[in-house]
């Protein structure tokens, strides 16, 4: 059993698809165990994409990110990680397969929908930022 970080990011909460986006994984059968709804601090949303810091996109992604509140949720299963990749679609919406989260909730980058962690690594961290009585 995996354990992944789904984060609902802001603009997906400000445009109200919060409960659809949830309903999605609910309904593909991913057993969410952690659930909560945050806004994250600058200094907050700087540490969790510390491995994007030096990147040009960076600044961006942290001020979408403190923008509004966002819903992290930590789902589990069996190849949970690479399933709920697949299940999102592509980080860029408009390369996203259609009926993905990312295809149907984007509009562009950052402003993807969803985040949601790529690997074994980042979810160990990402799951422990967030939930840490819930690290594996």
């Amino acid at each position: 059993m995996e354990r992944t970080l789904v984060i609902i990011k802001p603009g997906s909460v400000l445009k109200k698809n919060t409960g659809d986006i949830i309903s999605r994984f609910e309904k593909k059968g991913f057993n969410i165990i952690a659930i909560k709804m945050i806004q994250l601090s600058k200094d907050e949303a700087q540490s969790f994409y510390y491995c994007h810091r030096g990147k040009d996109f960076f600044k961006m992604l942290v001020e979408f990110m403190i923008s509004g509140p966002c819903v992290p949720m930590v789902i589990e299963g069996k190849s949970v990680i690479q399933r709920i990749r697949d299940f999102i679609g592509a980080t860029d919406p408009k390369k996203a397969e259609p009926g993905t989260i990312r295809a149907d909730f984007g509009t562009e980058m950052p402003k993807n929908a969803v985040h949601a962690s790529d690997s074994i690594e980042s979810a160990r961290f990402e799951v422990n930022f967030f939930f840490p009585d819930k690290a594996f």
